[in-house]
């Protein structure tokens, strides 16, 4: 995702020693003179206009600032000297950046009054008119949040989950006795007493197909029916003709008392997804034939022009009679299919579900 810089505003920070509110480039209380301590963190001002003074800008691009090691003067990252005692800055200590301090607050506040004379005061305003003293934070407007949304629950009754349970449940014992019931096995001697077998040709043919596909993406013989522009993909990165889409811009401390206001974007790529009809090979008939005799063979129709074999499929039976009691029988292959000649004795490992797992010879 793409950070894009907005543009600038001002900050601001409160004196642990008076509680006076401060703009973010004062180094020093305006109250009490005091330093800004390296702990004191920068905050989101109740209105922010972008800055336009270009001095200012540069140094808040240039790095955080930095603290002195001696006396703690806040000083800008480009200094080398400390403006306060001269001391050197090289083992200074940058303020931190890089925190988001809120969303970008543009709209306009309303006025405040002085908690001590009681006059009215632009909302943006740190100090009374009328008396000087300090407008705490409390009497200043937050930021509007939204109200917490209660949600109803939406849980099922009890009846609901009762039943829902006992569904499960029927579900998970059948599911069970399946698989007890398919792997209980017993040998029976069977009989056989038929054969047969099923060969299948599947035809298809060349129809046209409606289909849909990126112009890069299609076919020389594609029939083109219509095409329009659709989103292709999102990327990080611009690129020509890319609809750029950004979210909420919100504002992020430099370190330097000023504020940074981005906004995350993507960019989406648009291209022509097109409607187009081309020749597919297509199932257009399947071509069976069947017997009960150990000389299968394969079917042979004629194709037209537009026509060819697709997949083969061939399928063998033996039909057993154990006791009175009839079992089928399906062999992998041709070469074991012939081995059931008729009246021959085999073996069978059946199921409680009837169904043959095995055979042997009985001989």
């Amino acid at each position: 995702m793409t950070k894009k810089t907005v543009g600038y505003v001002h900050l601001e920070w409160e004196c642990p020693s008076c509680g006076t509110r401060n703009k973010g480039i004062d180094k020093m209380c305006r109250n009490c003179n005091a330093a800004q301590p390296d702990d004191v963190q920068f905050e989101q001002v109740a209105q922010e206009t972008l800055i336009k003074d270009e001095k200012l800008i540069a140094q808040a691009k240039a790095g955080p600032d930095v603290h002195c090691p001696f006396c703690g003067t806040r000083n800008p990252s480009t200094a080398d000297q400390c403006s306060q005692c001269l001391a050197d800055l090289s083992e200074a200590k940058a303020r931190q950046a890089g925190q988001v301090v809120g969303a970008h607050q543009k709209s306009a506040v309303p006025d405040v009054a002085c908690s001590f004379c009681g006059s009215m005061n632009d909302g943006t305003a740190l100090h009374c008119v009328q008396c000087g003293a300090a407008l705490p934070k409390s009497n200043r407007p937050e930021p509007a949040q939204a109200a917490p949304q209660v949600k109803r629950a939406t849980g099922m009754s009890k009846t609901t989950r009762f039943v829902l349970f006992g569904i499960l449940g029927l579900v998970v014992i059948a599911c069970i006795t399946f698989i007890v019931l398919a792997n209980r096995t017993e040998e029976v001697v069977g009989e056989v007493e038929g054969v047969s077998w099923e060969y299948s040709v599947q035809i298809e043919a060349l129809t046209p197909v409606e289909d849909q596909a990126w112009r890069d993406q299609l076919a020389d013989d594609a029939d083109i029916v219509s095409c329009r522009q659709e989103l292709r993909r999102t990327q990080q990165n611009p690129a020509p003709g890319a609809r750029e889409v950004c979210g909420t811009p919100y504002t992020v401390d430099t370190g330097t008392g000023v504020g940074e206001v981005v906004q995350d974007c993507v960019y989406e790529v648009y291209d022509e997804l097109c409607t187009y009809t081309e020749l597919q090979w297509r199932d257009f008939d399947l071509v069976t034939l069947t017997g009960d005799d150990f000389s299968p063979e394969w079917p042979n129709p004629t194709l037209a022009q537009n026509q060819r074999f697709g997949e083969e499929t061939e399928t063998y039976e033996v039909y057993f009679n154990a006791d009175g009691r009839s079992y089928t029988y399906r062999p992998d292959d041709f070469n074991e299919y012939t081995q059931f000649e008729d009246g021959s004795r085999w073996i069978l490992e059946v199921n409680a579900l009837n169904n043959v797992r095995s055979v042997t010879s009985d001989r």
